[in-house]
């Protein structure tokens, strides 16, 4: 029997965040989950369906699925950092297990970063840590010249976020993009896009100087470099592996939790 996930909203300073948790009586750590641009809570379902030993936790991001009340115009990644520690608080949570995707992941290495007595453990999945080239903030503007023509908008972008062969292989992988980014305004993209991967500095320094246990993953045909010094897992497909390669994220995930055990 599926348990059903209860939401609850909470004030933090980007605005209010949509908080989706399954709560467990254990002993064992909680885990939480942040997604990447465009998508939201739901990119984790098949993961948050293994795991049943604990609390679980996922989030809507700022502008993204049921975060829709977001009063800080002018937040950044370091302002999603301090939204997961007060999500954190507010939930009487002292100590995390926490996996991201993408805009997740950079959210998480901020918040370890700044917080390590926070986190057990982190798992970074296809994680952008470099800042954006001068070429790659010109396709975004251009990009985004199409975004009136949503469909034909993420059609590409699905193109360009998925591996040849998961699209191929499984056509559904479009409609789960398609569904989250329906709920999005054009200005919503445009400003995520801005703060999330235009605006976004470097942080190779904040991953070589992590003091939190940290396991990466990214796919072959990602566009994101691998990460410095982590443990990388490299699986196939591309930048969205939680639904290209859902097991071989459940394995990360195990890692995470095994290594607490022991």
């Amino acid at each position: 029997m599926k348990t059903e996930a209860q939401t609850q909203f909470i004030n933090t300073k980007i605005g209010k965040i949509a908080v989706h948790t399954i709560e467990r009586k254990s002993d064992n750590l909680p885990i939480i989950f942040l997604h990447g641009v465009y998508f939201d809570h739901h990119l984790w379902d098949n993961q948050v369906s293994e795991i049943k030993d604990r609390t679980v936790i996922t989030l809507d991001m700022p502008l993204h699925g049921k975060s829709r009340e977001i009063t800080k115009t002018d937040w950044s990644l370091s302002d999603c950092a301090d939204m997961l520690i007060e999500i954190l608080d507010s939930l009487k949570i002292p100590k995390v297990i926490a996996i991201g995707h993408s805009w997740g992941s950079m959210t998480i290495l901020r918040a370890a970063s700044k917080h390590p007595e926070r986190f057990e453990g982190i798992g970074l999945c296809n994680m952008p840590f470099e800042a954006a080239t001068k070429k790659q903030k010109r396709m975004f503007k251009l990009q985004h010249t199409m975004l009136a023509f949503r469909n034909f908008y993420t059609k590409q972008a699905a193109k360009s976020l998925y591996g040849k062969a998961s699209l191929k292989e499984n056509p559904d992988l479009l409609e789960q993009l398609q569904r989250p980014m329906n709920v999005l305004t054009i200005r919503d993209i445009k400003q995520t896009d801005k703060k999330v991967i235009i605006d976004a500095e470097d942080a190779t320094s904040l991953i070589i100087n992590l003091k939190v246990k940290a396991i990466a993953l990214k796919g072959k045909e990602d566009y994101v470099p691998t990460p410095p010094i982590i443990e990388t897992v490299i699986v196939d497909g591309g930048h969205i592996s939680p639904l290209e390669r859902p097991l071989k994220v459940v394995d990360l995930i195990r890692i995470l939790i095994d290594t607490k055990r022991e």
